[in-house]
C-alpha cells in the first residue's frame, strides 16, 4: 500500500495543472495521479471527432504559468493535447501518473487523518492512502454521451455515431451527413465535415446563440512579438477575461442589446435573405446557456457556399434512408451524428465515505465551488460555465496551496467545510439552463444562497477572494488530528 501527501484523480487539463503548481509550491511533498485511461489528456485525448477544438480562447484556457505561444487562439484538439502533454513532460509530472487506474471508492478516516482510495487496475484492486484527495476528473461520463431514444433508429440502414465515440475508420467522403444538435459540438462538426462530405445538414430542435471570433488573436500575436511570450500572455489573458466579462454582463443586464449585436453579425456572414430568426434566434436569453463560438465564422461560410444547411424541426422517426420530420419533410442521410449532449457524472461515479458513513452528494453543500461540506481534506475542480475552464482550475489549486500552507504554519492536519448557518438555503450547484446540466443536477452537491457556499462565475471576483480572502472564515474548520505515523503506532 502506497501513501502520498496528495492524490490527484485525473490526468487531463486540470490534473496536470494542479500537479504542476503543487509540486512547485511543495517540492518535498509526495503525490501521485490516478488516471483511468491509458494516456494523458482527458477530454482532449478522448474526443477525436472531425474539427474538435476549444470553445474558449487559449490565452484563458491555457495555464496561467505556461504561455500559449501558437498563432491560433481558438485551437484544435491535437494542439491542446500536445500542450497538456508537453506541460506534464517538461515538469516531470508524467513520472507520477498511474495509468489504467479507475477510482471506485474513497474512504476518509478522521482517526488516521487520511484517505484510503481504491482503484481498479485490470483485474486488481489497488489501494492508495493520501492526506489530501484532489479530484480533477471533470463532471461528465467518459464511457458514453447522451443519446435520446429516437423512434425507428433501428430501421436506419446508414451509420449512427455519437461524437464522444467517434470511429477511427468512419469514411464520410461523398456521404450525406445529418448532425443532430445545435451546441458547441454540432457547430464544430458541421463545417469540419464539409471538407469531404457531399453535404452536411445541422438538424436542430431549437437554435443556440452562435458567435464568430477570429481564429487568430492579432493583438496577442503582435504583443508576443513586441513584449515576449510571458508579458504578452499576461496582458492578453486579462484582455480576454475583461472582454468576456463585459459581454457576459451585457447579456445578463441588457439581453436585447446583446441579441441585436449577435444577430447583426450573423446577417453579415449569412447569404442574403437567409432565415436568421428561424435558425439562429433561440427562445432563451444570451448566456442562459453557453455561447457557441465559430472560428472565422466557418459555420456561416459553409452555409453561404452551399456545403452545409440548417434545418429547425422535430424528429418524427428514423426511416431506412434518413429522418422523417414532424413538418412532413424527410432528410436523406448516409450518416447521422447524434451531437445531442453529454451525460454528467460526479467524481467519476466513485463512492465516498467519511468515518464509515456514505457521503450522499445531494446532501452536501459545495464550499467555494471546490470542496464539500462535511468531507475533510477533499478538493474538486469545476470550471466556469461562462468562461474558460482553466481560469477556475488555476484558482482552485492556488487556493489549495494557500490552505495547505495555512495548515503547515499552524500544525493542522485536517480541514473540513462546515455549514452551521441555518439561514443559508440550498440552490442548484450550477445555475445553467443547458440540457445536460438540467438532466443531472439533482445528483450533484448543492450550492448555498450566499458566500462561501456558491459556485462563483466571475473570474475577477474569484481572483480577489481565492487569492487574497481569509482562509479562516468561520465556515472552514481545522483540527490537528494525528499524523499517519502516530496513528500507525498508536501514540
Amino acid at each position: 500500500m502506497t501513501h502520498v501527501d496528495v492524490l490527484i484523480v485525473g490526468a487531463g487539463l486540470s490534473g496536470i495543472g494542479a500537479a504542476h503548481q503543487l509540486q512547485k509550491a511543495f517540492p518535498g511533498r509526495t503525490y501521485k495521479i490516478l488516471e483511468a485511461r491509458e494516456t494523458i489528456g482527458g477530454t482532449w485525448d478522448l474526443f477525436r471527432y472531425p474539427g474538435v477544438r476549444s470553445d474558449s480562447d487559449m490565452h484563458t484556457l491555457g495555464y496561467r504559468f505556461r504561455p500559449w505561444t501558437r498563432s491560433k487562439a481558438i485551437a484544435d484538439g491535437p494542439s491542446i493535447l500536445e500542450y497538456v502533454r508537453e506541460t506534464a513532460r517538461d515538469a516531470g509530472i508524467d513520472r507520477h501518473i498511474l495509468f489504467g487506474h479507475r477510482v471506485v471508492r474513497a474512504a476518509w478516516s478522521t482517526e488516521d487523518s487520511r484517505w484510503m482510495v481504491e482503484s481498479v487496475h485490470g483485474d486488481e484492486t489497488v489501494t492508495t492512502t493520501a492526506s489530501l484527495l484532489y479530484m480533477c476528473s471533470g463532471y461528465y461520463h467518459y464511457d458514453a454521451g447522451h443519446t435520446p431514444d429516437f423512434p425507428g433508429v433501428d430501421r436506419f440502414e446508414g451509420t449512427v455515431v455519437h461524437p464522444q465515440l467517434w470511429p477511427e475508420d468512419l469514411d464520410y467522403t461523398d456521404k450525406k451527413v445529418v448532425v443532430i444538435g445545435s451546441g458547441a459540438t454540432a457547430v464544430t462538426l458541421v463545417p469540419a465535415m464539409t471538407d469531404r462530405a457531399a453535404h452536411v445538414t445541422m438538424l436542430q430542435r431549437s437554435p443556440s446563440y452562435v458567435m464568430a471570433l477570429p481564429a487568430e488573436d492579432k493583438i496577442a500575436n503582435t504583443l508576443r512579438r513586441i513584449l515576449g511570450p510571458e508579458r504578452a500572455y499576461f496582458l492578453t489573458r486579462w484582455k480576454n477575461v475583461l472582454v468576456g466579462t463585459f459581454f457576459y454582463q451585457l447579456s445578463r443586464r441588457r439581453p436585447e442589446v446583446a441579441k441585436s449585436m449577435l444577430r447583426k453579425a450573423m446577417v453579415k456572414m449569412l447569404p442574403p435573405g437567409y432565415e436568421v430568426d428561424e435558425h439562429f434566434k433561440p427562445r432563451y436569453q444570451p448566456w442562459d446557456q453557453r455561447l457557441c463560438l465559430v472560428p472565422d465564422g466557418d459555420l456561416f461560410s459553409a452555409i453561404r457556399h452551399g456545403r452545409a444547411s440548417v434545418v429547425t424541426d422535430r424528429i418524427r422517426e428514423f426511416t431506412p434512408t434518413g429522418i422523417a420530420l414532424e413538418s412532413g419533410t424527410e432528410l436523406d442521410a448516409d450518416i447521422v451524428v447524434t451531437a445531442t449532449g453529454l451525460r454528467l457524472l460526479a467524481f467519476g461515479g466513485m463512492e465516498l465515505s467519511v468515518d464509515g458513513k456514505p457521503v450522499e452528494l445531494r446532501k452536501t453543500m459545495a464550499y467555494k465551488g471546490m470542496m464539500l461540506s462535511g468531507v475533510p481534506n477533499f478538493v474538486f475542480t469545476i470550471g466556469y460555465t461562462n468562461a474558460s475552464w482553466t481560469l477556475k482550475a488555476d484558482l482552485v489549486v492556488e487556493y489549495t496551496i494557500r490552505l495547505l500552507k495555512h495548515l503547515d504554519a499552524r500544525g493542522y492536519r485536517q480541514f473540513v467545510p462546515t455549514n452551521e448557518d441555518p439561514t443559508v438555503t440550498e440552490r442548484p450547484l450550477m445555475d445553467f439552463q443547458a440540457g445536460y446540466v438540467l438532466r443531472s443536477m439533482d445528483e450533484f452537491p448543492r450550492a448555498g444562497s450566499r458566500s462561501p457556499w456558491q459556485l462563483g462565475m466571475s473570474y475577477a471576483h474569484d481572483v480577489v477572494t481565492l487569492r487574497h480572502g481569509k482562509v479562516e472564515d468561520g465556515a472552514m474548520k481545522f483540527t490537528r488530528g494525528r499524523s499517519r505515523v502516530e496513528a500507525a503506532t498508536g501514540t
